[in-house]
């Protein structure tokens, strides 16, 4: 009596157990705004954050939803596949409410729309740190594999990431000193160490021509007598018109003219156009930051 008693009470507490989330169904995972907890292999998920697309293609996870315009070629299988949830600043709240999902992904220029979206379905901001891109990077790669089941598929991106990292440290190292400049139609700006694109100084070691440019959200406005004067051995190019598809001059017509083609990175041909799309678009994307690992290393080494 006592033991089919004692085996009842078992079968209970399993029934119980399976009608209420395990708590082996979440995983505590570390956000841009803290630590949160996840509930394992979300159905219908929903992803605003390019970079967050990008990763979590790389581990082999396809959303439900995406934003409408990506601009990143190599994403396309990603949103042929994947439903519309309206754009990175107006979610299509509709739509994202039919797919039904058990987690959405912000990040970066989509931040603000969680708190709204957080109403709809558990919502996560993803946003990369600007400061210290590796270590963000690869955080984010660790968290998607445990909420993904993809911990395997994480750890092999994670060496061949830090393969890549210490390959391009190696390619610049004593190859003379860079100015990164972003070009907006015929606008031009330029950023540092510290600034939003100056992990490119600060995590891959590469020498600043300039030694004080301002941090500034949008860089430091500069003319090309700037970049005369700067006389940098390199000059790293970021073409934001192309990045978003704009009909406005692009980079190469804006920067050939007397004052930036008698700079020693013109004359020797070290005018790198930084892939546009994994440079400004997917920002915080293995996949993107890989691209323009090899694209440095090619570039320096040759």
């Amino acid at each position: 009596m006592f033991h089919r008693v004692k085996r009842s009470v078992a079968a209970l507490a399993c029934l119980a157990m399976a009608a209420s989330p395990a708590l082996a169904d979440q995983v505590e995972i570390t956000t841009a705004t803290g630590k949160a907890n996840v509930t394992v292999t979300p159905k219908n998920l929903v992803v605003f954050d390019i970079g967050a697309v990008d990763n979590l293609n790389a581990l082999g996870v396809q959303p439900a939803g995406v934003v409408n315009k990506m601009y990143v070629d190599y994403l396309d299988g990603v949103q042929s596949n994947a439903e519309v949830i309206g754009t990175l600043f107006e979610p299509d709240f509709e739509a994202i409410n039919a797919l039904e999902p058990e987690l959405i992904i912000v990040g970066g220029r989509s931040s603000k729309q969680a708190k709204p979206l957080s109403e709809l379905a558990p919502t996560i901001d993803m946003t990369p740190s600007a400061s210290e891109v590796s270590q963000t990077l690869l955080a984010h790669l660790e968290a998607y594999g445990k909420v993904f089941n993809k911990q395997k598929e994480a750890a092999e991106l994670t060496s061949k990431y830090n393969e890549l990292l210490n390959e391009v440290k190696a390619a610049v190292k004593g190859k003379g000193k860079a100015l990164f400049v972003l070009t907006n139609g015929p606008k031009v700006s330029v950023f540092g160490p510290g600034s939003r694109f100056g992990w490119f100084h600060d995590e891959l070691e590469i020498e600043p021509a300039m030694a004080e440019i301002a941090v500034a959200s949008h860089g430091e406005a500069i003319s090309f007598e700037y970049i005369q004067k700067a006389n940098p051995d390199w000059l790293l190019v970021m073409d934001r018109a192309t990045a978003i598809g704009s009909d406005a001059e692009n980079a190469r017509q804006v920067l050939d003219n007397e004052l930036v083609t008698s700079t020693t990175a013109w004359k020797k041909g070290q005018v790198i156009y930084l892939d546009p799309a994994a440079t400004y678009i997917a920002q915080g994307g293995y996949q993107a930051t890989t691209r323009i690992f090899e694209q440095l290393i090619e570039a320096f080494n040759k």
